[in-house]
C-alpha cells in the first residue's frame, strides 16, 4: 500500500482548507506562472497581515489569495470599513456605562454597610448594583473580542494596495458571485478562475516586492523546519538529533516521549 505524501498541513486547519490552499498554489504556479509562493505569510508594512497565500510572478506581479472553505468563514472578513468605525464609536458609550455602574456600586456598598453592617453583602441594593456591574463587564469582554476579530480585510485600501491581484479561493458555489468584493477575483478548487480579479496599479518603488520575497522566505523556512521535526521554545529552535526524526514519513518524537525537558534537549540530551 502506497504511503500518503508528506503534508505541510497546520494543526489548526481542516483538510478541506489545506486542499484549497494547494489548489490555489497549483493555480499560482501553473496558470499565473509564479515561481515564488508562500503559505501563511506575515506581511510587513501598514497593510501587513497574515495571508493564506502570496506569490510573485513574471515582471514582479504580486498575487494574494485568501482561502474560504465556507460562506460563514468568508462573511467574517466581509465587513465594510464604516462598520468598524461605528463599532469603535461604541467604546466610549460602554465605558461611560461601566463608570456609572461602578459609581453606583460604590454608593450601594456604603449604603449597605450603613444600614446592615454585619451582613451588608445581603442587602438587595448592593446585590443589584453588583450584578449590573458584572453584566457590563461581561459586555465589555464580548465587545473587546468583537473589536479585535472584526475584519475589513476584503475592503481595506491599505491591504488592497500591496498586490496587483487579489483572489478568494473557495469551493464552487459557496460564495455567490454578487458577494465577491470589488477588486477581488474568485477561484474554485478545480482550480480555475470563476471571476477574474481586476488588475491594480500599485506603487512598487518602495521595496514592496523585496519585502514580500523576504516574508515568503521566512514563512517557507519556518514551515520546512516544523515539517522536519524542529520545534520552537523560548530558548530557541530545537533541532532533531536522530535520523528517524528528519524522515518525513515518520512522526517526530516529542520531548515527553524522549524523556527530556527542553533544557536537556538543548544540551544534546545529556541528563
Amino acid at each position: 500500500m502506497a504511503e500518503s505524501p508528506p503534508s505541510f498541513k497546520r494543526r489548526n486547519e481542516t483538510h478541506q482548507t489545506y486542499r484549497l490552499k494547494w489548489a490555489a498554489w497549483e493555480w499560482l504556479y501553473n496558470i499565473a506562472q509564479c515561481r515564488c509562493i508562500g503559505m501563511e505569510v506575515r506581511l510587513e508594512g501598514p497593510g501587513g497581515r497574515v495571508v493564506d497565500l502570496v506569490a510573485v510572478g513574471p515582471e514582479n506581479t504580486i498575487y494574494i489569495v485568501e482561502v474560504k472553505a465556507s460562506l460563514s468563514d468568508f462573511s467574517r472578513d466581509d465587513h465594510p470599513p464604516e462598520g468598524l468605525v461605528a463599532l469603535q464609536a461604541q467604546a466610549r458609550v460602554l465605558a461611560n456605562r461601566i463608570n456609572l455602574a461602578q459609581e453606583t456600586l460604590s454608593q450601594a456598598i456604603s449604603y449597605a454597610q450603613k444600614v446592615q453592617p454585619e451582613t451588608w453583602e445581603e442587602v438587595h441594593a448592593y446585590r443589584q448594583a453588583l450584578a449590573d456591574c458584572q453584566r457590563l463587564e461581561r459586555e465589555q469582554g464580548v465587545y473587546q473580542t468583537r473589536l479585535v476579530t472584526y475584519s475589513i480585510k476584503f475592503h481595506d485600501d491599505r491591504f488592497l494596495a500591496i498586490a496587483d491581484y487579489h483572489y478568494i479561493m473557495a469551493p464552487r458555489g459557496v460564495i455567490p458571485r454578487r458577494r465577491v468584493p470589488p477588486q477581488w477575483g474568485l477561484l474554485d478548487e478545480t482550480p480555475s478562475v470563476v471571476i477574474p480579479a481586476p488588475p491594480k496599479d500599485i506603487h512598487k518603488s518602495t521595496g514592496i516586492v523585496s519585502n514580500i520575497l523576504r516574508a515568503i522566505a521566512r514563512s517557507n523556512t519556518t514551515a520546512m523546519m516544523h515539517f522536519q521535526g524542529v520545534f520552537f521554545t523560548e530558548e530557541g529552535a530545537v533541532f532533531p538529533r536522530d535520523s528517524a526524526r528528519v524522515c518525513p514519513h515518520l512522526r517526530p518524537l516529542s520531548l515527553w516521549e524522549r524523556g527530556l525537558n527542553t533544557r536537556q534537549f538543548l544540551r544534546g540530551g545529556r541528563r
